[in-house]
């Protein structure tokens, strides 16, 4: 065990209990706004508590293209960042779908161009690519199916087995399900910027200080991470986890927006933000790109809208179809 002292306050959201704050003008404002414009926000589990409270559903990337998937609104109002929007964009395509801020993107996605993926597949003819849905629409139209933190293992475990897998582009997730699955897999050298900030050195100070507390991690953090958490898992699972657990309290180790979530839903429980070497929580910079004035706004003037050519599009979605079949 680490013997250092935190050289920071620990970030703990004690049980939330009572009633949430009434809802600010602007916020009653994109209500009105949504009503208007007959309009489907869907928020992604790290976007600010202000947002998560306004909109329709709240969830990880799975759950999000289901509900992109199933919309019969005239308009998708999609609050994360780029390649989320494109998604369901890539889904429903008739409707259009907005973004707050266009350039909310993702360390991840950008890791991974699709130019060199199609340059790899070129070389390895024989490689069936596995692609985390945290990627461009152009480098899952090279790929032969998608999945999420969620379904990875359910995904992996359905590919042939005389195919050679690359799982790109996070390389973390890609071990971690390898080691679950049994499967082999060419790992892609990327990964989030933010999640591999978390290092076993700070949570096992935070231990120190917490030691009661269970930590639940990421699939995205590093092996030394998720080999001393207690679970790792999606964010979504991240809810039945924390739920059944009989800990009072829990350390998150994942992006911290993911505990407003967890406070509306386990309201009764305290949580504490996984903490990085030099800081006691951990944000990520695209996702709070938008704002409540951004999503206000964007409601308001029905811009900016994604739009991505119909034959990207196209070959974008047998992948992802392939995945929403094989989750159900």
């Amino acid at each position: 065990m680490a013997t250092a002292t935190l050289n920071y306050e620990p970030m703990v959201f004690n049980p939330k209990l009572g009633n949430e704050a009434p809802l600010t003008a602007i916020q009653e404002e994109i209500l009105a706004l949504k009503k208007e414009r007959n309009a489907l926000i869907l928020a992604h589990n790290y976007q600010i508590d202000a947002i998560q409270r306004v909109a329709d559903y709240v969830g990880d990337s799975l759950g999000l293209a289901y509900k992109a998937e199933e919309a019969d609104t005239d308009c998708i109002v999609f609050c994360g960042v780029h390649f989320m929007a494109e998604t369901a964009k890539i889904v429903n395509p008739n409707k259009p779908v907005l973004l707050p801020e266009m350039d909310a993107g993702c360390s991840l996605s950008d890791s991974c161009p699709a130019e060199k993926l199609a340059a790899y597949k070129e070389a390895n003819p024989n490689v069936y690519v596995v692609a985390y849905i945290n990627c461009s629409a152009g480098v899952k139209a090279l790929s032969d199916v998608i999945c999420t933190s969620g379904n990875a293992m359910k995904i992996v475990e359905k590919v042939p087995a005389d195919r050679d897998i690359l799982f790109v582009p996070d390389q973390n997730l890609g071990q971690w399900v390898s080691k679950q699955t049994g499967r082999e897999m060419q790992l892609w050298p990327g990964s989030c910027y933010a999640h591999v900030l978390f290092t076993q050195q700070a949570i096992e100070r935070l231990k120190l200080k917490f030691p009661d507390a269970l930590v639940v991690a990421h699939p995205e953090c590093v092996e030394t991470v998720r080999d001393n958490a207690d679970e790792v898992c999606s964010t979504e699972k991240m809810i039945g986890f924390c739920r059944d657990c009989d800990a009072e309290q829990i350390i998150v180790v994942t992006e911290t927006g993911m505990i407003h979530r967890l406070q509306r839903e386990i309201p009764e429980k305290t949580f504490i933000a996984g903490p990085t070497d030099t800081c006691a929580c951990n944000d990520c910079r695209f996702m709070k790109m938008n704002t409540i004035e951004k999503l206000r706004d964007c409601l308001r003037d029905m811009s900016p809208q994604i739009e991505m050519p119909e034959d990207i599009r196209l070959k974008a979605y047998a992948p992802i179809k392939r995945m929403l079949e094989w989750s159900k």
